[in-house]
């Protein structure tokens, strides 16, 4: 007597039955499924191929394929720090695609925010297969790439290869963002700009610096002064009540690096008793959920992080299976809001 069913389980799809099913090799179906078909198998047989894998029900057994590859399709990011919402941002893009490549995603902020991080690892190249790393936290990926990880670098000097180990880089187009907000402040006729900078040295914030001073520079009678702060809220009232109260001229508009730095701008011109934008415009940099917070809204760059992430994570991706990356930098957009307006007189 049995105390079970006495059927027995359908048995598990193989890639030779998905093979079978498809009509091609096995090797077709392990370039398809492993997603090294480009360029050596036709694009309508690799559709071919998934879906006899899908009408199956065939899945891949990962672990004895990492096995056999030595990866564990891990990839680590690495991010200046958690509570800034646009690197949540750029986790989510970057997790998704990688996701849809069967990898997943470590997330691993800098422990003080910015700078120097202890290797997380003991081993990191026994644990990562690659790693996705904002210039922010520059200074951690030396310990964590370990004996050369294969790494792709956000937001950072294309240019460096040195200072990357020649690194594939994906980039926003900060530039172009900055000339925008510098012609939209010029076109209103602001001559008197003060930069709210971040205090923390990175190629990105250098671009911006360099921009707003080669733009500003082509016109006459026009003055850019410079004050650095860290990037929180009450470092950049200080900064900006001090700047505001300098003698000399006051300026007109205050050129702020991110957002955070601008909402520190609003609490200054408001301790001051000046109103914004009738007394003072302010720009951000970001379009973070604070931009839309303040009163008036902010005028900002909108920078598209989600996607940024999932351009990064497709590059690494290629860097890993040894395609060459895409490097075009991504475009940015003002977005114009009640923070700016032409000068008072």
């Amino acid at each position: 007597m049995t105390t079970g069913s006495d059927e027995t389980a359908p048995a598990r799809p193989t890639s030779r039955d998905v093979a079978r099913a498809a009509g091609v090799s096995q090797a077709a179906v392990s370039l398809v499924l492993g997603d090294k078909w480009r360029g050596r198998v036709a694009e309508a047989t690799a559709e071919r191929v998934r879906a006899a894998a899908r009408d199956l029900g065939y899945r891949p057994n990962l672990a004895a394929r990492n096995l056999r590859l030595g990866r564990t399709r891990t990839a680590l990011l690495v991010v200046p720090a958690l509570t800034n919402e646009f690197f949540a941002g750029v986790y989510t893009g970057a997790a998704r695609v990688a996701a849809e490549h069967g990898f997943g995603v470590v997330l691993y902020p800098s422990p003080e925010g910015i700078g120097p991080a202890r290797d997380p690892f003991d081993s990191a190249r026994a644990a990562l297969d690659g790693v996705l790393a904002s210039s922010m936290a520059s200074d951690a990926v030396t310990a964590i790439r370990g004996g050369g990880l294969p790494l792709v670098m956000l937001d950072s000097d294309p240019d460096d290869t040195a200072g990357t180990g020649g690194a594939a880089t994906v980039n926003l187009d900060i530039a172009d963002g900055m000339r925008q907000v510098t012609e939209h402040l010029l076109a209103l006729g602001h001559r008197r700009f003060l930069h709210l900078a971040s205090a923390v040295p990175s190629w990105t914030f250098d671009v911006r610096a360099h921009e707003l001073a080669d733009r500003t520079a082509r016109v006459p009678e026009t003055h850019v002064s410079t004050v650095r702060s860290p990037l929180t809220v009450e470092a950049a009232r200080t900064a900006a009540q001090a700047a505001l109260t300098a003698p000399g001229p006051r300026p007109t508009a205050i050129v702020c690096d991110d957002d955070k730095l601008a909402t520190g701008a609003y609490k200054a011109a408001r301790r001051l008793g000046l109103r914004v934008p009738d007394d003072l415009s302010v720009t951000g940099f970001d379009d973070l959920s604070l931009a839309t917070a303040v009163e008036p809204e902010l005028t900002t760059v909108r920078l598209p992080a989600e996607l940024f992430g999932e351009r990064g994570m497709a590059a690494l991706l290629a860097v890993l299976d040894g395609r060459t990356p895409e490097t075009t930098a991504l475009p940015v957009e003002l977005v114009v809001r009640g923070s700016t307006a032409a000068p008072a007189g």
